[in-house]
């Protein structure tokens, strides 16, 4: 049986059905975004079937999909283990409790900028952050009076910088693998246009902080938490001793999930040792998330969270999303965009706007990654494989590949409503995507930043290293 390639407007045609699917559910039905995306699959099955594909061929690429993006899926268990471990362990209320007596309120919003990016930037994970350190700058944030989609949006820029540019980033190396480019200097092609979005960012929480936060912080409100958190958990250095520990062994490059898992453990034993709670119950919270029931509204919201249960609909989502790619990159749907965006390039008067037009084609193939294959991997791939021709027919250095994939890919990766990113954010800060969408400002400057430099094409065409492109025999790695 012979396939054919999927005409362009055929692409569009199934691709905008599946955003209005996807749409429709999230905003106007508020159904849970699982349903339309497995409905998605046979939307492309019935597309796949039109080019002559067999099911049991489409069958096979959405498994080979799920397979090959199955790691983030184990990752989350053990990161909804380690959250319910970490609140009945004391270890996320000591953080809040610490947190509220040190840090200022006109500070508040930078500073969580800050200890997100320090902390992402040393373990690697965007996901990992928001669910620790970002849980208890929710806390604080709360406590303070301050406007949680703000807060979010703080956690999410911070945790997205070590996403971007931290080697032990799994979206960072992966992009390098995909691009053929060291690792390195990947990260280093990335400053150009990631520096000035983290400035940006940072000054907009600062002038936020003084001018709006300052005057609104309920500072009474705070003292009430910090006193009913001195009461209701045992407080001292000791239950810092997990994070310590956690941070620790990744930033020594350990594996993340049975570090993760270890630092689950921790939190567990904290509460059976500290907590004074019972060792069933302690060893439960691993599963089904602690449960406060303090009478007190904002300790109870804040702190009846986390467990493996909490991330199972994330991990549905994601287990979705990866059968969505396999299935677009079976049916040579990235072809049909390859072939459009090539010719919009080529068409331009001079390099300068070929050089901007390559950034904004790379964004958006990335982007479109996140937006219908609903996944951060997805996105890396669909920015490379659609533009990464055109790069090498214009001798763009294959850096410049790196850094436009990772602007419309990993940064937006967060900034859509059912993409894996964008529930799990949702889910362990308590904020919809929609909400914190307009404050994530580093990601969004990042975005604007990449397009911006791509016209400006002064770092475009220029190559600064002798060689960027990894040997052969690294490309596994």
């Amino acid at each position: 049986m012979d396939n054919r390639l999927p005409k362009m407007w055929e692409v569009i045609f199934v691709l905008s059905v599946f955003l209005i699917m996807m749409t429709l559910s999230v905003a106007v039905f508020e159904l849970s975004i699982q349903l339309p995306l497995f409905a998605a699959w046979f939307l492309l099955i019935a597309f796949g079937l039109r080019l002559k594909y067999s099911y049991q061929q489409l069958q096979a690429s959405i498994i080979k999909g799920i397979s090959n993006g199955l790691e983030a899926t184990l990752v989350l268990f053990a990161v909804g283990a380690l959250i319910g471990g970490w609140i009945a362990g004391g270890v996320v209320p000591a953080l809040i409790y610490y947190g509220l007596e040190m840090i200022q309120p006109s500070i508040f919003l930078v500073a969580t900028l800050v200890l997100c990016a320090i902390t992402s930037l040393a373990v690697g994970t965007s996901f990992g952050t928001a669910g620790t350190v970002g849980v208890a700058m929710m806390g604080i944030g709360a406590s303070l009076g301050i406007p949680l989609p703000l807060v979010a949006g703080a956690v999410i820029s911070g945790a997205y910088i070590g996403d971007k540019l931290s080697p032990l980033s799994d979206t960072t190396v992966m992009t390098a693998s995909l691009t053929r480019v060291d690792v390195i200097d990947h990260i280093r092609g990335m400053l150009s246009t990631t520096l000035p979005a983290i400035i940006g960012a940072a000054i907009l929480y600062v002038i936020v902080g003084f001018v709006y936060v300052d005057g609104s912080a309920d500072l009474a409100q705070a003292q009430m938490v910090s006193q009913s958190l001195q009461e209701l958990f045992n407080i001292g250095w000791y239950t810092l001793i997990p994070v310590a520990a956690t941070l620790l062994l990744l930033i020594l490059r350990k594996p993340a999930i049975p570090v993760i898992t270890f630092g689950a453990l921790l939190g567990v034993l904290w509460a059976i040792l500290f907590q004074s709670m019972d060792p069933v119950l302690a060893i439960e919270t691993a599963y089904s998330g602690f449960t406060m029931d303090s009478g007190v509204e904002i300790i109870d919201s804040l702190l009846s969270a986390g467990g493996i249960s909490a991330m199972l609909g994330v991990i549905a989502i994601i287990l979705l999303a990866l059968g969505l790619g396999g299935l677009m990159e079976r049916m040579k749907i990235l072809e049909a965009f390859s072939e459009f965006f090539r010719s919009w390039v080529h068409r331009a008067k001079n390099k300068r706007i070929q050089s901007g037009r390559l950034s904004i084609a790379t964004v958006l193939a990335a982007f479109s990654g996140n937006l219908f294959g609903s996944a951060a991997y997805v996105s890396l791939i669909t920015g490379v494989k659609i533009t990464e021709k055109i790069y090498d027919d214009l001798k763009v250095d294959r850096r410049v590949l790196g850094r436009n994939t990772e602007a419309g890919g990993t940064l937006t990766a967060p900034l859509v409503p059912w993409s894996d990113a964008g529930v799990y954010m949702t889910a362990v800060l308590g904020v919809s995507t929609l909400q914190y969408l307009p404050y994530a400002w580093m990601n969004i400057l990042g975005v604007l930043t990449a397009i911006i430099v791509g016209y400006l094409g002064k770092v475009t065409y220029k190559k600064a290293f002798k060689s960027t492109e990894m040997k052969d025999e690294n490309l596994s790695a």
